[in-house]
């Protein structure tokens, strides 16, 4: 196999100049630099190159939308680190992430046994005066923080459950330790920039844009877990498969 061979220089040509720095800069990405860290400022860029602030600026801005780089206001610019793609599939954060070849970690931030909130109590199905418990975590893959996590689950059938070791996999514990396999679930996505909070613990700028799962799962019919997830956007994202149904009309929402 032959290896790909780039340019170190902008030359006058055919292909654009701001095409042509773009691949240097994203052979110096996959080559050289390691994720977060700098790449070379504007003004470095355009006398290494002897090339104009324009032809920098729409060479670094397409790396930046295709999620190459990410900038940080006064700081500058820097290497993104590669996204994990994720099918959409019942599975856990932890299976999920070893499923891909890397390594999970979780710390919890916050359990107990309380009364849940109106739109978690009605996605469970509980009365008023049923508890349940919330289980707050930060999951991370390879030591890097991917996502926040706000998990509800009924505290009737899973007595003790803050008792086990909530930095595994909540689904193996209900399942070895509750007999309750989730085998079946609901889910509901968008997106949203990051409030302070969801910044500080995924280290990210406020306002960089997160995935939000919103997420309901089934044990053999029973709710068993209302969970919202806010994912790097920057780091994670999702690969759906489609399926054409012509009696259902032709919006996006109809061919999941």
């Amino acid at each position: 196999m032959s290896e790909k061979r780039v340019s170190v220089n902008v030359v006058d040509g055919p292909v654009p100049k701001h095409r042509q720095l773009r691949e240097i800069l994203l052979a110096m990405i996959e080559g050289e630099l390691v994720p977060d860290a700098p790449v070379p400022s504007e003004r470095e860029l355009v006398a290494r190159f002897k090339v104009s602030r324009a032809t920098v600026r729409e060479a670094v801005g397409r790396l930046v939308a295709e999620g190459r780089l990410y900038r940080v206001r006064g700081k500058g610019t820097f290497v993104a680190a590669a996204s994990i793609e994720s099918q959409m599939h019942l599975s856990s954060f932890t299976e999920d992430m070893r499923r891909r070849g890397h390594k999970p970690s979780t710390v919890v931030l916050g359990a107990d046994e309380t009364a849940a909130p109106p739109p978690a109590r009605a996605a469970l199905g509980l009365d008023v005066t049923d508890r349940a418990y919330r289980i707050e975590r930060l999951r991370s893959a390879d030591g890097a923080p991917m996502a926040h996590e706000v998990s509800w689950l009924p505290a009737a059938p899973l007595p003790g459950l803050l008792e086990r070791d909530l930095t595994s996999s909540v689904y193996s514990i209900l399942a070895h330790d509750y007999g309750r396999v989730l085998d079946s679930a609901a889910q509901t996505v968008w997106a949203e920039g990051a409030d302070p909070l969801r910044a500080r613990l995924l280290r990210v700028p406020p306002a960089a844009p997160l995935l939000v799962f919103r997420k309901t799962s089934y044990a053999s019919g029973r709710p068993m877990e209302h969970v919202t997830s806010w994912y790097r956007a920057d780091r994670y994202q999702v690969h759906m498969t489609l399926e054409r149904t012509p009696h259902l009309g032709s919006g996006p929402g109809h061919h999941l």
